[in-house]
């Protein structure tokens, strides 16, 4: 029997339209800047450029990923082609600690790829080990050399200026952190990837 909290979630996501989940002052997820008319377009960014959220701001916060609904929040239906996700880049010229996006919606049950660049002049080490220990890694590729693997790694690290497209496929829903090693305060690089059904 499902728990009653978990009924009446369900109760309220199916009778109420996508747009009531954004009624609190938060920004409706945006499609990607990436091919506007490609069906191929990639994971939904739930942030805005104007007003970033913070992870408590997110639709859906504190709730079970499994509780959400792809389709309610505008997330392509899933194909078999490999979609992109909207591009995180860490750090600037101007500012070592910006990053460009902090929250990401994948659907699961989707291959993707992702590009993560450095462009500040700071080691970056990019952790998120409960996500990567949920999806299966297809590849990284580095300056168009690949590395196969047979497990999740550890982190990502950047001692320079440069990209690395990550391929994978999500395997299940949940709300998963990831964030750049050793920065507190304002200088916390951190963020949230959300796989839902």
């Amino acid at each position: 029997m499902k728990p009653l909290w978990l009924t009446l979630m369900a109760a309220t996501l199916a009778f109420s339209p996508a747009s009531l989940a954004f009624a609190q002052g938060t920004a409706a997820p945006a499609a990607t800047e990436a091919d506007d008319d490609d069906d191929d377009a990639a994971a939904v960014e739930i942030e805005s450029e104007a007003s970033p959220m913070a992870p408590a701001e997110m639709p859906g916060a504190g709730m079970p990923a499994s509780a959400l609904n792809g389709d309610q929040l505008g997330l392509p239906k899933l194909s078999r082609s490999s979609q992109d996700i909207p591009p995180l880049v860490l750090g600037t010229d101007e500012n070592d600690f910006a990053v460009n996006r902090r929250h990401f919606v994948l659907r699961a049950g989707q291959a993707y790829r992702w590009r993560i660049s450095s462009q500040g002049g700071v080691e970056y080490k990019l952790h998120a080990p409960q996500f990567y220990r949920d999806v299966w890694f297809n590849q990284l590729v580095i300056s168009d050399l690949e590395v196969h693997m047979a497990g999740p790694p550890a982190w990502l690290e950047y001692d320079a200026k440069g990209t690395i497209q990550v391929q994978f496929n999500t395997i299940r829903p949940g709300n998963y952190k990831w964030y750049v090693e050793g920065l507190e305060g304002g200088q916390a690089m951190e963020g949230t990837i959300t796989v839902v059904p």
